[in-house]
């Protein structure tokens, strides 16, 4: 059965623009002109037009606590001496007044992303300094961020200097709103003859996914088979859903009358909530299978104190609960395909294990939230694949799946 051609970031993106925000372009009572300053890179990007130019834009507001907000509106691009033939051309990007909901929730120094997407429209992104938001869109796009203390950075997104969009790139582009095309087309018919026009559970599902992936073994370097089985879960599950949602899109929104709005915004939540709930359980659920081969003892999902429920307890919960059992063989791993501020929910789950592990998918965290953690006792985990996202410093101190493995063992 043939295999889908690999998408990449030049797919989505011509190229890009970072600077950072000064105090002028956000503070609106120290300058009411709308205007984003030291651009004049940006005729790499944007060209040098004779007149001026505008631009369809959605202006985006990115932070760690996972509150995205995003408005459509647009931008002008114009040389403000276009009518003084004698003097050198002096370009300006301005945004129109309606963008201040999200410009004003910047800070002095955060981080300014202007995108160029296919069909030229603009994403213009603001995060956070020093967040991990930040960290991600400078992995991304591939920019240093201690570059921008000079000058803005500009840079053209080519085929081949790029990169393909794997679980970590989606992960990012998501949280931008860009719903990626990727699906595995020729597996569509073997979906619906096992499944039909419905999403069995997860667990079904991450089974049929791995049987699915051929020459890859759970006796192989469990990083790179943890990402594979990832990989292809979430293709199939897109290639599922995007057929079950258009066949539904089709049969339309109607009721007494006329268009049944509450029906599809019912529909819309619902399309959203599988795809965060599934991400997750998907994970667990190829962990599990790696552990059981492994041979590692475990108990998924057990009640500690307080009701709570580790996602994985080791070796057992007869372990944990039995007092003469020594604490410091006893090990809590949580699993969050992304992290934001809900790590914390980890530290509460099993009081007798002092130090606790979490496993995640989420490329970059920000040195600040990696030192927090590690004041709280909580070692991060994730596949060494993901590793070169983070700095050196922080990489010294992360696990990979096969050191936490190791380490189950050793207890």
């Amino acid at each position: 059965m043939a295999e889908f051609k690999k998408g990449y970031l030049s797919d989505y993106f011509n190229g890009f623009a970072a600077k950072r925000l000064t105090a002028v372009e956000i503070n609106f009572r120290k300058s009411n002109q709308h205007e984003f300053q030291g651009v004049q890179k940006l005729r790499k990007l944007l060209g040098a037009p004779s007149e001026k130019v505008r631009f369809n834009a959605r202006f985006i507001w990115l932070n760690d606590d996972g509150n995205a907000e995003s408005l459509p509106s647009f931008v002008t691009w114009s040389d403000v001496r276009r009518d003084n033939p004698h003097r050198a051309a002096e370009y300006h990007l301005y945004y129109a007044a309606e963008s201040e909901e999200i410009v004003r929730k910047a800070s002095p120094g955060d981080l300014l992303v202007v995108c160029k997407q296919k069909g030229n429209d603009l994403l213009i992104i603001i995060a956070p300094a020093e967040s991990t938001v930040e960290r991600q869109l400078s992995w991304l796009l591939d920019f240093s961020l201690e570059d921008l203390v000079a000058s803005p950075h500009v840079q053209e997104i080519a085929r081949g200097k790029d990169k393909e969009l794997g679980t970590s790139v989606r992960f990012i582009l998501d949280e931008l709103g860009i719903e990626t095309d990727e699906t595995l087309a020729s597996y569509l018919d073997v979906l619906l003859d096992r499944f039909g026009e419905s999403f069995p559970p997860t667990k079904i599902f991450s089974q049929f996914s791995r049987e699915t992936l051929k020459g890859v073994s759970v006796h192989d370097d469990p990083d790179d088979v943890l990402l594979a089985w990832i990989d292809r879960e979430e293709l199939l599950f897109r290639t599922l859903e995007k057929h079950i949602v258009s066949v539904r899109l089709k049969d339309g929104f109607y009721g007494k009358d006329g268009a049944d709005v509450d029906g599809f915004i019912r529909f819309s939540l619902g399309v959203q909530n599988r795809r965060k709930s599934r991400a997750g359980l998907a994970l667990e659920n190829h962990l599990e299978y790696i552990f059981e081969a492994k041979k590692l003892p475990f108990a998924r999902g057990a009640k500690t104190e307080h009701n709570s429920r580790p996602d994985f307890l080791f070796p057992s919960l007869d372990a944990y609960q039995d007092i003469s059992f020594p604490s410091e063989r006893l090990s809590i791993l949580g699993v969050k395909s992304s992290c934001k501020d809900r790590w914390r929910q980890v530290l509460s789950e099993g009081q007798r294990v002092k130090t606790k592990h979490l496993f995640t998918l989420e490329p970059g965290i920000s040195v600040n939230q990696t030192n927090e953690m590690r004041g709280h006792n909580l070692q991060l985990v994730l596949p060494e694949s993901l590793h070169d996202t983070y700095t050196s410093g922080q990489q010294e101190w992360l696990y990979n799946l096969k050191d936490f493995i190791g380490h189950v063992m050793a207890r």
